[in-house]
Order: structure tokens, then sequence, then C-alpha cells
């Protein structure tokens, strides 16, 4: 369950990083992050995405 307040997945993964809110980054990037292990190469470059993105805002 979703306990803050983002925008599904699917919709999120239809648009540009620089366009996510700092919460949804920040909760994509910890759930990604937590199911590392598990991920394919393109989740993994999801999460890469939201790192370059979190970088980049600061």
């Amino acid at each position: 369950m979703n306990t803050i307040n983002t925008r599904d997945f699917t919709e999120l993964s239809m648009m540009s990083k620089s366009k996510w809110k700092d919460d949804e980054l920040n909760y994509y990037q910890h759930a990604l992050s937590q199911l590392l292990p598990y991920v394919n190469a393109e989740g993994l470059t999801i999460l890469h995405e939201i790192n370059k993105e979190l970088i980049r805002r600061g």
C-alpha cells in the first residue's frame, strides 16, 4: 500500500523523471533499492535515472 501521496508508477513511467515530484523520486528510489536483487535490466535503468534526477536536483 502506498502510504504517501504519489502518482501510480505506470503513470510516472510514461513521463520524464524531471516532471516527477521530489517525494515520488524518493519513494520509488527507496522501493527499487529495496528490491534491487530482484529487478531486471529495465528496473535497474529506471533506478539509475531516478538517482541521476535526485543528484541533479541536489
